[in-house]
């Protein structure tokens, strides 16, 4: 499996920045890690790894970011106000800097799918539905969709811009709703297990039906935790299945 390491300055997040790449061909999945990791987290838990045959034929070619929850919703220490400006920093990271690498590497016609497990679920879910002309898709595994989840109590106009559970309602541009219901690859996976949260999955699946946004709800059983042996299962399955 070819992999490489890329690096730059970021001028949106003003640090430096890496990507790890898997494979050479294939529908482009964009990973966003949970919580606090970094971008070779998918790798060490060995997610990479069990969709490794897909790479390897061509099928799915991997980028992998890196995250800035820890400089966001996750750092203690930052006022709210600033928490959710570094968060509309790494958005901006995404779309201006990281999109366009792919298309760089991928071609201008590479089909981008965002992915994540856990707050990344969030995050690509979120990042497709604010871009829908330039991601194709999202696999949200074990997430949830309310981003005050993770803000403590506060709220504002852009925590409300970031939480598709209250932004999804209230959208009505039609350019933005023709463009997420042209996309045949939403898929919202989740278990019943310890720390999973179907009922938010479920909510938010209504959510989107009300809209009339064609989307692939799985809710697993109640054996199905919020860990990493999950997610090994979940992602070779939603692969093979549903692409």
């Amino acid at each position: 499996m070819n992999r490489e390491i890329t690096s730059w300055f970021s001028t949106s997040l003003n640090k430096e920045m890496s990507i790890a790449t898997y494979g050479h061909y294939g529908i482009v999945l964009l990973m966003i890690p949970t919580a606090g990791a970094d971008y070779l987290e998918y790798e060490r838990f060995h997610l990479i790894e069990s969709i490794q045959s897909f790479i390897n034929d061509g099928k799915v070619k991997v980028y992998s970011v890196n995250s800035i929850n820890k400089e966001s919703w996750l750092n203690d220490d930052m006022l709210p106000e600033h928490k959710a400006i570094r968060h509309n920093q790494f958005n901006q990271y995404i779309f201006n800097e990281v999109i366009p690498f792919i298309r760089n590497t991928s071609g201008s016609e590479a089909m981008i799918f965002t992915c994540g497990a856990s707050l990344g679920a969030l995050h690509a879910m979120n990042l497709f539905l604010k871009r829908p002309d330039s991601i194709n898709g999202v696999i949200s595994m074990s997430g949830v969709y309310d981003l005050t989840e993770y803000t403590k109590g506060f709220w504002d106009e852009q925590v409300y811009y970031n939480s598709p559970v209250h932004y999804m309602p209230n959208l009505t541009d039609e350019w933005f709703l023709s463009k997420i219901k042209a996309s045949h690859h939403i898929h919202i996976y989740t278990g019943s297990g310890e720390f999973e949260a179907p009922e938010a999955n479920r909510q938010f699946s209504e959510i989107l039906w009300n809209k009339g946004i064609w989307h692939n709800l799985e809710i697993w059983g109640q054996d199905i935790k919020h860990d990493w042996q999950t997610w090994r299962m979940m992602l070779p399955y939603i692969l093979g299945n549903k692409f």
